[in-house]
């Protein structure tokens, strides 16, 4: 119930989010909006307030805001000319297409700005506390664990999880000696480094070095931080998200991280959940990650998405007209059946998930 809740929650304000952008810049630079959804499909319930109309529909992955002569071949009338999305000039409705991707990007920057100013800045802290033992390794075989503390190395003290590595790393595959805090009693080990490939974030590999198989523990601490180091940070954290974002789509291309990694709306739900019960803060960075991953995404040069759209705008600006009314309907065709074979193939792998915890094959 928790997932559920934490979905709608989540989907529904970042929804609301991209589609505030797109019609507070077409409100902006003067376009009739005629209706504003949340969600696609028939009407569930909805109101009309002055020329526009708040809907709520049926279908909930997304929304969309319909403005008056937003069709090149759609009739517009003399006198509201003036007022119609396909009349305006070029860069104008670029910023309208624009506007749902940015109000994404600018909502994480807030998010991230008020958690900063309440919860204060993130920083990791350096302690020797093992935060985890890979399984089949050296460290796990002398019997080390997750938690233990290292105190020394060869008799030499270690302070920081830098001092453990590098010990380690000089070691040239020689045996050493850790002593280890254990839950307040000393332990000792006696362990040989092994050369192992180093991996990136992605999963490639960037080297090789002696390891025992011991990760640093991810333990944070929070420090006050003032509105400017807030502000600045809530910058930083979104263009670090953003940059991840982009750089796990080109190592999807490049087939570094499989396909199967795609998550649809039940591994969205399944997090939502996860991180409402872990706590507020939790949720609220979710759903910074998730806006600013759809306002990356939602700028991919793919007919439909907004990238398309923006695409096909950078176009008519080049050649001062707009694309012929077939190569414009061809490439929408093309748009939907790649967006429909990406949302059943995420769907597939989110049912195949739920189906391989359920019923280990």
């Amino acid at each position: 119930m928790n997932s559920v809740l934490a979905f709608v929650f989540v989907l529904g304000v970042l929804i609301f989010v991209h589609e505030f952008g797109h019609f507070l810049l077409a409100k902006a630079f003067g376009v009739k909006v005629l209706k504003f959804s949340l969600g696609f499909g028939s009407k569930v319930i909805g109101r009309q307030w002055g020329e526009t109309e708040y809907l709520i529909s049926a279908f909930p992955l997304g929304g969309y805001v319909k403005m008056y002569g937003e069709q090149q071949n759609e009739e517009v009338s003399q006198e509201d000319l003036h007022r119609s999305f396909s009349h305006k000039p070029v860069w104008q409705r670029f910023g309208i297409v624009f506007g749902g991707p940015l109000f994404n990007l600018l909502f994480a920057v807030t998010l991230f700005f008020f958690m900063f100013v309440f919860a204060g800045l993130p920083e990791p802290v350096d302690s020797t506390k093992i935060g985890e033992v890979t399984g089949g390794s050296v460290a796990e075989q002398v019997g080390l664990r997750a938690g233990d503390v290292v105190r020394s190395i060869n008799g030499q003290v270690t302070t920081s999880w830098t001092q453990v590595s590098d010990r380690i790393k000089e070691s040239q595959g020689q045996a050493v000696a850790l002593v280890v805090d254990r839950k307040g009693e000393a332990l000792t080990f006696t362990a040989k480094p092994t050369m192992q490939k180093m991996k990136n974030l992605f999963g490639e590999a960037v080297g090789e070095r002696y390891m025992l198989g011991i990760v640093r523990s991810d333990e944070i601490r929070y420090k006050k931080a003032s509105l400017g180091e807030s502000c600045q940070a809530a910058f930083i954290q979104t263009w670090n998200l953003g940059y991840l974002t982009i750089m796990g789509i080109v190592k999807m291309v490049q087939q570094v991280i499989p396909a199967s990694e795609l998550g649809g709306p039940i591994r969205i739900a399944e997090i939502a959940g996860q991180q409402f019960e872990a706590g507020w803060m939790n949720l609220l960075y979710f759903m910074g990650l998730l806006s600013v991953n759809l306002g990356i995404l939602n700028l991919l040069p793919i007919p439909v998405l907004d990238g398309g759209h923006l695409v096909f705008l950078s176009l008519e600006a080049v050649r001062r007209k707009p694309l012929g009314e077939r190569t414009m309907d061809i490439s929408q065709k093309i748009g939907i059946v790649i967006l429909s074979t990406l949302m059943i193939f995420v769907f597939y792998n989110d049912i195949f998930r739920l189906v391989k915890r359920w019923l280990p094959l």
